[in-house]
């Protein structure tokens, strides 16, 4: 069952949203393959060209990688800076 989107906002951006929870949430961890275009089309009920976008906002993002021929990884989390300190 593909989730449910509210087609009064930008689809891509609420898939992009979804995708990014599932890394957040390790549901995708770092170094796993995330969805493919046909995928994401496939699960959410979109077209190809909004999966496309999808890709590209996550990789804009910093959130996953391409690798040619193979696919979209998560990506690395930057460490936080030395001397910066968490409260």
């Amino acid at each position: 069952m593909s989730p449910e989107l509210d087609r009064t906002r930008p689809v891509w951006r609420q898939v992009a949203a979804a995708i990014t929870t599932r890394i957040a949430d390790g549901d995708y961890p770092v170094g796993a393959r995330v969805p493919s275009v046909v995928e994401l089309s496939t699960e959410f009920g979109i077209a190809a060209s909004t999966a496309q976008k999808v890709l590209s906002h996550l990789k804009a993002e910093g959130l996953v990688r391409a690798e040619v021929g193979l696919g979209s990884f998560v990506a690395e989390r930057p460490a936080a800076p030395s001397g910066e300190t968490k409260e």
